[in-house]
């Protein structure tokens, strides 16, 4: 396995595993790709942890992969860490059971393809120890009922009873649904009570409803992703890397960028404009005193 955050990415939206997912490919590229494929995700895809796993050596294993890219089952390249607060980028492999084009990749690349991951459901006849284990119980209390059980402690006129923190509770976590704290329920509760509080379960009933927040607006924000080239590993635009590689590295010439130059002599008369621009005019007419022995 990779380093927490790195290593395979399985992308979203694959077909199901079949026995010919893969035959489209050289022997030796399908039974790469049919390896990667049942790796799990965060497993380290570089070429010399792969060669410890496989039959084949590190050069076999670059030109193989080479054309699993080509063929549409795999990129290279970085990807921003989203809600990490830093600007921390991470190299990304991500894998597709299924051939994608280049216009596929290049939506991947810029978050127009959900980014979830594919989920398989397990055969009825499957292995037992291969299905989900049973969640964990959930607690015997909500974070609501806690708060509203212990609410008579800080202000002993809201005391609630078991019953009234059962029927207030479906209320108080609708508020830590929409991102409120401890602190703002019991301000909405405890601030400017009347004198005296005669039924408190109806008080917090009314505030708990009448004093909601409303729901935080949630922007999506679209993965960052720079997609590399599969033999020189330069990043590039995805609409020009074609089946993965860039120009050069397909045999097309580069772009040729044309430059005019100044001549010699215009670049010294610029030069001589400049500098009499911010050379002073001339020195000033005024003469200082002379100055007097007694």
């Amino acid at each position: 396995m990779a380093s927490p955050g790195y290593g395979k990415r399985s992308t979203p939206g694959q077909l199901p595993r079949t026995a010919t997912d893969f035959a489209h490919l050289p022997p030796r590229e399908a039974a790469v790709a049919a390896f990667i494929d049942r790796l799990p995700d965060g497993t380290d895809m570089s070429v010399k942890a792969l060669a410890r796993l496989l039959p084949y050596g590190q050069c076999a294993l670059r030109t193989a992969l080479r054309h699993i890219q080509t063929a549409g089952h795999l990129r290279r390249g970085r990807e921003h860490v989203t809600g990490s607060g830093s600007a921390r980028w991470v190299t990304r492999t991500w894998f597709s059971r299924t051939a994608r084009g280049n216009d596929w990749w290049a939506a991947f690349s810029s978050g127009a393809v959900p980014d979830e991951a594919a989920t398989h459901d397990v055969p009825d006849d499957a292995d037992p120890r291969q299905r989900p284990s049973a969640q964990a119980p959930a607690p015997t209390r909500s974070r609501a009922f806690i708060l509203l059980a212990a609410l008579g402690r800080s202000v002993p006129a809201m005391s609630l009873s078991a019953a009234d923190c059962v029927a207030l509770e479906p209320l108080a976590a609708a508020w830590f649904e929409r991102g409120a704290t401890e602190k703002d329920v019991l301000n909405a509760l405890t601030a400017g009570l009347p004198v005296p509080v005669h039924h408190a379960a109806s008080l917090a009933r009314s505030r708990l409803t009448s004093k909601l927040p409303p729901e935080p607006i949630r922007v999506p924000r679209p993965a960052l992703r720079v997609l590399e080239c599969a033999k020189c590993g330069a990043p590039g635009r995805p609409e020009a890397l074609l089946a993965g590689e860039c120009a050069p590295c397909r045999g097309e010439p580069a772009p040729v960028l044309r430059t005019t130059k100044l001549p010699p002599t215009q670049v010294h008369t610029l030069a001589a404009e400049a500098r009499a621009a911010v050379r002073p005019t001339g020195r000033s007419a005024v003469r200082p005193p002379e100055r007097t022995h007694a």
